[in-house]
């Protein structure tokens, strides 16, 4: 029978190639749909957080479908697990740098990109108050972190950046040194540091810290291994001497000061001038009304200027101080009052005490502050 003009006749298809054919656009679907594999790129996928309210520590990147967030996750964390050793580098410890920052210091932050640990293992906390001169600090420091972490190299990019900002005023407006530094102005100076210093704190700790650096926003030269310096101590907190570069104008030539008198071993006559204070009453160092006659690491400078030496201390400062994040963890902070007649970071070093944590100096290991 002849057939119908224009009329086709379909080739029935091979069973074969129609199982061929769904298997290739199953993959080519998956292929698609998937996440690309990770690269050095992507280092922080395993730690990345997968919903706002996950750990701060760990940095959090929205989700590109607007509307669609999850219920957080339930996660587990096993702080055993989280080593704590004097080789933090080889085990691979994270590193949380916090700075209360009331200046932005160019030179603070070129110092902060010289440090060779590892980036992805740091994550850096800073608090700035409301104020002027720290509207104008969180807009420099933004600057920065926006060319470090977007626009720099990938061995400058740190793990994650947290900024908070002051809910309370600052007890002196001026952060000139002439005016914070005057002894009718610390209490309530040194009242405001302590609740910026525990505000990061407890808003930034997260469960694999091992390591909390406090590292103050005028610290401008210390050196690169700073932090595997301090901690192959394995010391539960450890703190360097501060000392300041100035031009000696008798000599013609550089030099350098001891700047912060907060590290100290204390003496029987600070102690017999606590006993006859009042419970809110606070014992200040480094000045001429208030002598206190304790033991200065500022001044217990060697002169075989042994790096390693390290010492046994009563009172700590913050300009670079390495803690142990289990000292944290066990409740030290630093006390907004007067806590055994000290407070901030003598306060803390106190607190540690009690808690059983021996503070600890290193004399001959210095960082510099900025001179004004």
């Amino acid at each position: 029978m002849a057939r119908p003009m224009g009329s086709v006749r379909l080739k029935k298809a091979n069973p074969s190639t129609l199982l061929l054919g769904a298997v290739l656009c199953i993959f080519i679907i998956i292929f698609l749909v998937s996440p690309s594999t990770p690269t050095k790129t992507a280092r922080l996928a395993v730690n990345t957080a997968s919903h706002h309210l996950s750990p701060p520590t760990s940095p959090y990147r929205k989700s590109s479908r607007p509307g669609e967030l999850g219920p957080p996750p339930v996660t587990h964390y096993k702080l055993n697990n989280v080593t704590i050793t004097p080789d933090p580098i080889a085990n691979q410890e994270h590193v949380l740098i916090l700075t209360p920052m009331a200046r932005f210091y160019q030179e603070y932050w070129d110092n902060l990109l010289k440090l060779n640990y590892p980036h992805e293992l740091i994550t850096l906390g800073f608090i700035l108050p409301k104020t002027k001169e720290g509207n104008a600090a969180t807009t420099a420091l933004q600057a920065q972190i926006q060319r470090t972490q977007k626009q720099g190299p990938e061995k400058d990019r740190f793990k994650s950046i947290i900024i908070l900002r002051q809910d309370f005023e600052p007890a002196v407006m001026s952060q000139d040194e002439s005016e914070r530094h005057k002894m009718a102005n610390q209490k309530a100076r040194r009242e405001v540091m302590a609740k910026a210093r525990n505000s990061l704190l407890f808003t930034t700790l997260g469960p694999s810290t091992s390591w909390v650096l406090w590292l103050d926003a005028d610290i401008v030269e210390s050196p690169p291994t700073l932090i595997q310096d301090l901690a192959s101590h394995d010391k539960p907190l450890i703190v360097p001497n501060c000392f300041q570069r100035y031009y000696d104008g008798d000599t013609k030539k550089m030099s350098e000061r001891p700047y912060d008198y907060n590290s100290w071993q204390d003496s029987e006559i600070a102690q017999q001038l606590a006993a006859q204070m009042g419970p809110d009453d606070i014992l200040l160092e480094g000045y001429k009304e208030m002598a206190t006659y304790r033991a200065l690491m500022a001044y217990m400078v060697t002169e075989q200027a042994d790096k390693s030496l390290v010492i046994p201390l009563d009172g700590v400062g913050g300009t670079a101080l390495l803690v142990k994040a289990d000292v944290h963890r066990d409740g030290a902070m630093f006390p907004p009052f007067a806590f055994y007649n000290l407070i901030e970071t003598e306060g803390f070093a106190k607190m540690a005490k009690r808690l059983g944590w021996q503070p600890w100096g290193l004399p001959n290991y210095k960082v510099y502050h900025y001179n004004e």
